[in-house]
């Protein structure tokens, strides 16, 4: 099945758009939903941050967005639309396979969050660059290679010609990273997705990356899709943020109105699990604890009726409990909340 371009609308200022995406797993008999009704626009040149705790529906928010699915997965309901320069709007939920793996690492790439299991340690860096240029350009080997080499320099790793021969397990976890940003931009995507690009590595490394991807996207023009569950991370890097818990958006807006004024009970929660040197002292100097959010994300197939995060919810009522709550405005324009609270924030 094939996207109907003339019924598509997307505005110039999106690179892509998840309208309404729902995404179920089978287990035996059964359909388990793990992302349901989501929404929002990644705008050209910028970045949106995508945050929430492990199960909150981010990596299956973006594997659906790319059709990566496990033979177990399926997008059941929504659209992702996607234009690459001015050509006509896609449906990427609808696109047929052929077409989609032309759409996959030539147009929108994507970097994983633990590049030893992502890179082929039987063969080396230079080669696996030099490969994803090769499958969607028809340039030489030795061209592919020249090329690799040019990433490799683009992305800072010191003798980048000398490293086209190392194989991964040569290489320290931040330099793998680096390897896999080179070769997720090699054919100048206009559309990056990074899970968790920066957990595995130590915070120095972490910010070499992040200062890394900032660069590459004002240099090149790209959008970024960044999902993280550290939202101290998202100060450093994103224009918009989208709030995810169990399947669904809790919260959605630009970074800093996000930071200054949370309007989702879940939101003010996960900042207060970051460390800040001011707020964490009292009056007469003492440390005080962090505010741990108590419980853990409910699993898909037990989200529990009303308002998914309710039962961790110290603001919860027994309406919460048993009506789901909409997407609506809180205070600014394009600020969103599902918190039918959200104007006592």
């Amino acid at each position: 099945m094939t996207a109907n371009p003339c019924a598509i609308h997307l505005p110039d200022d999106v690179v892509c758009r998840v309208q309404n995406l729902q995404t179920s797993f089978s287990h035996g008999k059964h359909w388990i939903k793990s992302v349901d009704d989501v929404s929002f626009d990644i705008p050209r040149g910028k970045t949106l941050a995508v945050v929430g705790e492990s199960g909150s529906g981010k990596s299956v928010t973006s594997l659906s967005m790319l059709r990566l699915l496990p033979n177990n997965g399926r997008i059941t309901g929504g659209q992702v639309l996607y234009r690459h320069s001015n050509e006509d709007v896609m449906d990427l939920a609808a696109l047929e396979e052929r077409r989609m793996r032309k759409i996959r690492g030539r147009h929108i790439a994507m970097i994983f969050q633990e590049p030893m299991t992502s890179l082929n340690p039987l063969f080396t860096v230079g080669d696996q660059i030099a490969e994803m240029l090769m499958l969607h350009e028809p340039v030489t080997r030795a061209k592919a290679l020249a090329r690799a080499a040019e990433m490799l320099e683009l992305v800072e790793i010191p003798a980048a010609r000398q490293r086209l021969s190392d194989y991964p397990h040569h290489m320290s976890g931040g330099m793998r990273q680096r390897v896999m940003i080179a070769m997720a931009l090699v054919c100048n995507p206009t559309l990056l997705i990074a899970d968790e690009p920066t957990t595995a590595l130590d915070v120095t490394v972490q910010a070499q990356i992040i200062a890394l991807l900032r660069r590459l996207q004002e240099d090149r023009g790209m959008s970024i899709m960044f999902i993280t569950h550290n939202l101290g991370v998202v100060a450093e890097i994103a224009h918009e943020v989208v709030v995810l818990y169990a399947g669904r958006v809790a919260e959605h807006a630009k970074v800093h109105d996000l930071f200054d004024h949370q309007k989702h009970p879940y939101t003010r929660g996960l900042l207060a699990c970051i460390p800040d040197a001011k707020r964490d002292r009292a009056a007469d100097g003492t440390r005080i604890r962090l505010r741990p959010i108590m419980g853990n994300v409910p699993p898909a197939g037990r989200w529990p009726e009303g308002c998914t995060f309710a039962p961790r919810c110290e603001y919860a009522d027994d309406v919460c409990t048993q009506v789901a709550p909409p997407l609506v405005r809180a205070g600014a324009l394009d600020h969103l909340s599902s918190c039918r609270k959200h104007e006592a924030l």
